[in-house]
């Protein structure tokens, strides 16, 4: 069996999978976040919807770098309690519906108070065939909480609104270098902009680099555009998954533990040029590898940022992640440990000539 790759913080990751926040209720999420911030960053602010900023200092007047994953996951809301007690759920960020059935999940009430619950599903005994082939709408979907009726589920403090979220806990995989958990999409990524900050913490940089925890991406990306307008940088990296393209029923060129995977295009941006030739650059003369992806479908906080004031050098890096909108998504170390080292390095390099010299390839 092979040994981990590189050094990863598994506590914080740990700490920031297992945090509850979908679009909209993230506070739990940023708390552990500015936890982890607070060692090394000498600022930490707020956006007026909820996304978190932590500020390392490089030289004054230099550069503003912003490094963002956003903190929110995919989860429910409650939609509706019927007089039995079972809760219909409002999809909040995209769900498949066969990734639900039988699992269970978590609601939050307004006080904090957790309550555990099972999605319904029907035994395959005597269906007729249609019905089992047929994926059920997760709108149509409901939680059962082991409750006689509406007025016990009400005497829990349950009401209309209130988050639901999947029942995950983080792992290590039989290969170390495997990690099991939930919200990757996208708590892996904030980590990772906290963790550039440790890293570069004792480098001289020109640089003033934000490292920001976004909100309510899987919504339509708007704490990318209030964090964005609120800093004002003058390059961003927006940090996000993609699909691992390695199992049997996905196939592609995106595998885990292929190294750095920089976006050229999606949905929303064409990553800006000259900033992708400078990651690339970086990559090699760090010895990182280099992957390249490509989505005409999705897309991330780049799409937000980039179109903010004039106009912000701006391109996405990805980590490959199994499952992507489900209870469990499976990533691999070297992609988290290399991404890390690229964004450092280039936080380490980029000053006011470097900035001039990419506006220049453009124009």
């Amino acid at each position: 069996m092979k040994e981990a790759y590189g050094e990863m913080n598994l506590e914080m990751i740990k700490e920031l999978s297992e945090a509850h926040g979908i679009s909209g209720c993230e506070k739990e999420v940023s708390r552990v976040m500015k936890k982890w911030l607070e060692p090394v960053a000498d600022e930490i602010t707020y956006d007026n919807i909820g996304s978190i900023i932590g500020l390392q200092k490089g030289k004054e007047n230099g550069p503003k770098v912003m490094i963002c994953g956003h903190m929110d996951e995919v989860g429910f809301l409650v939609r509706e309690i019927d007089e039995n007690g079972f809760i219909r759920m409002l999809p909040v960020g995209g769900w498949w519906g066969h990734v639900l059935p039988a699992q269970t999940l978590y609601v939050t009430t307004k006080e904090g108070k957790r309550y555990h619950g099972v999605v319904g599903s029907s035994a395959p005994h005597g269906l007729p065939a249609e019905v089992k082939e047929k994926v059920i709408k997760p709108i149509d979907m409901f939680l059962d909480l082991g409750v006689e009726s509406r007025e016990e589920v009400l005497e829990l403090g349950i009401q209309i609104g209130d988050m639901i979220t999947p029942d995950t806990k983080f792992e290590v995989m039989n290969n170390p270098n495997y990690l099991m958990g939930k919200a990757w999409d996208d708590r892996l990524c904030a980590a990772l902009a906290v963790d550039v900050l440790y890293r570069i913490q004792k480098d001289a940089h020109d640089a003033n680099v934000y490292a920001v925890g976004t909100v309510q991406e899987e919504v339509g990306l708007r704490g990318a555009r209030t964090a964005g307008n609120m800093i004002h940088p003058d390059v961003a990296i927006a940090l996000d998954v993609t699909t691992a393209m390695d199992t049997p029923v996905d196939q592609g060129d995106i595998k885990l533990g292929g190294g750095v995977v920089l976006s050229v295009m999606d949905a929303g941006i064409i990553g800006h040029k000259a900033l992708l030739h400078e990651m690339e650059d970086i990559c090699r003369d760090l010895n990182l590898d280099i992957n390249y992806d490509m989505m005409t479908v999705g897309g991330t906080d780049a799409d937000n940022i980039h179109k903010a004031h004039a106009g912000i050098i701006t391109m996405t890096l990805s980590i490959p992640t199994r499952y992507m909108h489900s209870h469990r998504l499976i990533i691999h170390r070297k992609d988290y440990v290399q991404t890390v080292e690229a964004i450092a390095e280039f936080c380490r390099r980029v000053n006011w000539d470097k900035i001039k010299e990419m506006n220049q390839g453009i124009r």
